[in-house]
């Protein structure tokens, strides 16, 4: 992820991007020549000539480095999730408050463009169903897929339902020799009474990102890679029969919304550069980014401890 932000900052219009920090030396330097910027030595030098910064470090670091960056009265973005816990989080949050400076957590799909659309056009949803799928990368291994690939839509969805989670129930599968969960499923039970059912995996050999939500009057459809969002309104079914055929049809009206597609990352990035700019913390994480991590602590917790059993 480190290297999809420097692409991004590298190419920005009125950013000056002051250079990278790496703990590898080796990679600090190959990523600053390719990009023609900067490897700075230690963090205390990144700090000393940096205003923000872009965080993308393994989990286990977060809590740490980004307690040096606001105490030093740094403007963090920092890729999710916030922390390790939800204790660790509000001290993060306290202390940007305290500091006066800007935090923004890295939920990507928040900028995606149907994503975006999605709170305008759904107002009662009874099923929700995410799939958030595909092949193994190796890219992240400090942490789970409930943490790496669940995270995303464990956000949206409580963010759009906009109702409490009353209750939930998660299992899930590791591949052999892996320390965390590969594969996950849980189920969200609302207090308004939906029931959104989350799947996700790094072990699908197709990259699946959708999203649908059944409502008393529509269905809608999202998909996140191409950012296309659907609505199904007005839905008809009939089934005809005859001495040798069943024929079943189905009729309704589909929208397609029109989507201003960009690249969410640069959409993020460029967010918050804006709030340094305009030292705007009014949009700054807060309690519904606590929750997020929470909900996804005790998911990955209760399929763990089924691996020990």
């Amino acid at each position: 992820m480190g290297q999809y932000h420097v692409n991004v900052l590298s190419q920005l219009p009125g950013v000056s991007f002051c250079g990278i920090f790496d703990v590898s030396s080796e990679k600090a330097s190959a990523v600053a020549a390719k990009y023609h910027t900067h490897a700075f030595k230690s963090l205390n030098e990144a700090i000393n000539n940096c205003e923000a910064f872009s965080v993308a470090v393994p989990t286990t670091g977060h809590f740490s480095l980004c307690r040096d960056l606001i105490n030093a009265g740094k403007h963090v973005l920092i890729e999710k999730p916030i922390a390790e816990t939800a204790e660790q989080a509000s001290e993060i949050l306290s202390l940007a408050k305290k500091n006066k400076t800007v935090l923004h957590i890295g939920h990507v799909e928040r900028f995606n463009g149907a994503v975006q659309e999605l709170s305008k056009v759904t107002a009662n949803p009874l099923i929700w169903e995410s799939r958030r799928m595909g092949p193994h990368t190796g890219r992240i291994r400090d942490v789970g897929v409930v943490m790496d690939l669940m995270i995303h839509d464990i956000d949206i969805c409580i963010r759009v339902v906009n109702s409490p989670v009353i209750d939930f129930s998660a299992c899930g599968t590791r591949i052999p020799g892996s320390k965390y969960e590969d594969a996950a499923c849980a189920v969200l039970r609302f207090q308004s009474g939906c029931i959104a059912s989350l799947s996700a995996s790094r072990v699908t050999q197709e990259k699946i990102r959708t999203l649908s939500i059944s409502q008393p009057d529509s269905y809608i459809f999202l998909d996140f890679t191409t950012q296309d969002l659907r609505i199904h309104r007005q839905a008809n079914s009939a089934i005809t029969t005859s001495t040798d055929t069943i024929r079943y049809t189905q009729e309704a009206l589909i929208e397609r919304l029109f989507i201003h597609k960009e690249n969410p990352l640069q959409s993020e990035i460029q967010f918050f550069l804006n709030s340094v700019k305009k030292n705007d913390i009014s949009q700054n994480a807060g309690s519904a980014d606590i929750d997020t991590l929470r909900l996804a602590t005790r998911i990955t917790e209760t399929i763990r401890a089924a691996f020990s059993e």
